[in-house]
C-alpha cells in the first residue's frame, strides 16, 4: 500500500455478482474507463474474486471486486461459488448483473436474496443491451419480478454507465457517519500525544497503518499531534507546555505508558480506537471477561486479518499467549490464523482474540464479530485484551462514556454482591 493511497480497509467495497459471461468484467472496465478486468467470450474467465483498489470520479476511493460466475459447474465450480459468496461479507455495495439475452433466472434470484439477507445496498444492471434490446415494458416486468430497480446498459458501447454510476452514488452507504477514530473526542487546537514504539516489528522507514490513520484524523480535526517513544513520554509531557487532551499508545507498552500518564489526562490505544471505529467495542469488552473462566486445555484462536512476516517477539504468536497464560494461570492451547477467513473448526475455540483489523473494512470486521457470537464464542481484540490483563481497561475506556459506564456498573455490581 502506497503511503499516498487510501488504505484498502477504508475504501468502499463494490462487488459485482451474476452468471458467467454476464459481462461483469466488461462493466468494471466501463465504470473505471480502464481495461483492468480480463474480458473474454469464454464462460468462466474470472475464476476467483479479483480485487482492484482505485479512484472512481466522482465516487472516490473504492475497491472493485470482480467475482466468478454463480452458475459455475463441477467440484471446482462449487469452490469458486463459495469464494464468490464469501465476498458478500466485505461488500458495502453490490451490483447484480443480468445478461439481457438470458434474462432473470434462479441464479439472479438466489444471489439477490443473499445480498438482501445481509442488508447490502444493491444496484441492478441488465447488460448486453447492444445485443438484445430491452423494451420499457420488459424492464418494468423484470423490475417487478425482482423488486429491484434495473438499469439497462451496454458495457461494450458504454451506454447506461453514467446512470449506473449515479445509482451507485445514490446507494452508497455513508461509511463515515457516526464512525470516527478520534474526531469526536478532540477539539480544534487540542494536543494529542501518540506513543509509537520503534521495535523489530516496525516497518523500516515508516509508521504502521493505524498510526498513520490516527495522525491523519487528528490533522483533519485541526488538532495537534505529537509523536514520541514510550520512554520519552515523561519528558514530552514536561516540555510541551500544555496539557494534552489524550495520550494514544501502542497497546504493547500500555503498562509503562499508563504509569507515566497523569490521571487527569485521558489514555487509550490505537487498537481500542479501531475496536470502536470498525467493530463493536462493547462486545469486545464483554469478550475479555471470558479470561476469568478459561480452563486447562481450552483452545484460544489468535486471528489476524492479514499476513505478515513474524518477528521473534511477535505480538500475536508470542506476547498475547504469554500474557493470557500469566493472567489465567491455566494451560491454554493456542492456535493461529491469518488472512480473510476463520478456520473451519471455529466451534473448537473457547475465545477468539482478533487483531485491530486495520487491513479489513468495517463490514468484514463486524461480520467476524457476528460469526463468533453466532457460534457462542466470545471475541476480544488485541488492545482490549491487553488493557484487561494489565488491569487498566476501565481507565483506557474513559474517552468512550458508554463502554466506560458498562465497566463501572459491572464493577459496582460485583462489589455489592
Amino acid at each position: 500500500m502506497s503511503l499516498n493511497r487510501t488504505p484498502r480497509g477504508d475504501r468502499v467495497h463494490i462487488a459485482l455478482f451474476g452468471k458467467r459471461n454476464a459481462g461483469k468484467s466488461s462493466i468494471i472496465n466501463a465504470i473505471t474507463n480502464q481495461d483492468i478486468a480480463l474480458v473474454s467470450s469464454v464462460k468462466g474467465t474470472t475464476t476467483d474474486p479479483v480485487y482492484k483498489a482505485m479512484e472512481i470520479l466522482p465516487i472516490g476511493p473504492v475497491v472493485i471486486i470482480d467475482t466468478a460466475g454463480l452458475d459455475d459447474e463441477g467440484e471446482l465450480g462449487e469452490l469458486r461459488k463459495k469464494k464468490t459468496l464469501d465476498v458478500l461479507n466485505k461488500t458495502d455495495l453490490a451490483i447484480l448483473t443480468i445478461d439481457a439475452e438470458s434474462g432473470i433466472t434462479d441464479f439472479e434470484k438466489g444471489i439477490l436474496k443473499s445480498i438482501k439477507d445481509k442488508n447490502i445496498p444493491v444496484a441492478g444492471v441488465v447488460n448486453k443491451t447492444d445485443i438484445k434490446n430491452i423494451s420499457k415494458e420488459e424492464l418494468k416486468s423484470m423490475e417487478k419480478e425482482l423488486s429491484l430497480k434495473l438499469i439497462p446498459v451496454s458495457a461494450i458501447e458504454n451506454k447506461g454507465i453514467d446512470e449506473l454510476k449515479n445509482e451507485i452514488i445514490r446507494l452508497l452507504p455513508d461509511n463515515d457517519k457516526g464512525h470516527e477514530l478520534v474526531g469526536d473526542i478532540i477539539d480544534p487546537g487540542d494536543f494529542v500525544v501518540l506513543i509509537v514504539p520503534i521495535d523489530t516489528a516496525a516497518p523500516k522507514g515508516r509508521l504502521i497503518l493505524p498510526q498513520q490513520q490516527v495522525i491523519r484524523d487528528i490533522l483533519d480535526n485541526d488538532a495537534i499531534s505529537i509523536v514520541t517513544k514510550e520512554y520519552k513520554l515523561k519528558e514530552t509531557l514536561e516540555n510541551i507546555g500544555k496539557k494534552p487532551k489524550i495520550v494514544i499508545t501502542d497497546s504493547q507498552v500500555f503498562e509503562r505508558v499508563s504509569k507515566d500518564t497523569p490521571d487527569d489526562i485521558m489514555l487509550t490505544s490505537f487498537s481500542i480506537l479501531f475496536a470502536r471505529y470498525k467493530g463493536d467495542l462493547i462486545k469486545l469488552i464483554e469478550g475479555a471477561k471470558k479470561l476469568e473462566s478459561l480452563k486447562n486445555g481450552d483452545k484460544v484462536l489468535i486471528a489476524e486479518g492479514c499476513t505478515h512476516h513474524r518477528q521473534s517477539d511477535d505480538i500475536g504468536t508470542v506476547k498475547i499467549p504469554k500474557w493470557i497464560k500469566e493472567y489465567t494461570g491455566k494451560d491454554i492451547e493456542f492456535e493461529f490464523s491469518s488472512g480473510f477467513k476463520y478456520p473451519n473448526n471455529l466451534k473448537d475455540y473457547s475465545l477468539i482474540v482478533h487483531c485491530g483489523g486495520c487491513m479489513l473494512n468495517r463490514r468484514e470486521v463486524q461480520h467476524r464479530i457476528k460469526v463468533a457470537l453466532d457460534n457462542n464464542i466470545p471475541i476480544v481484540n488485541y488492545g482490549v485484551l491487553i488493557a484487561y490483563v494489565k488491569g487498566i481497561l476501565e481507565r483506557v475506556t474513559e474517552p468512550f462514556p458508554i463502554a466506560n459506564k458498562m465497566l463501572k456498573d459491572a464493577k459496582s455490581s460485583l462489589s455489592n454482591s
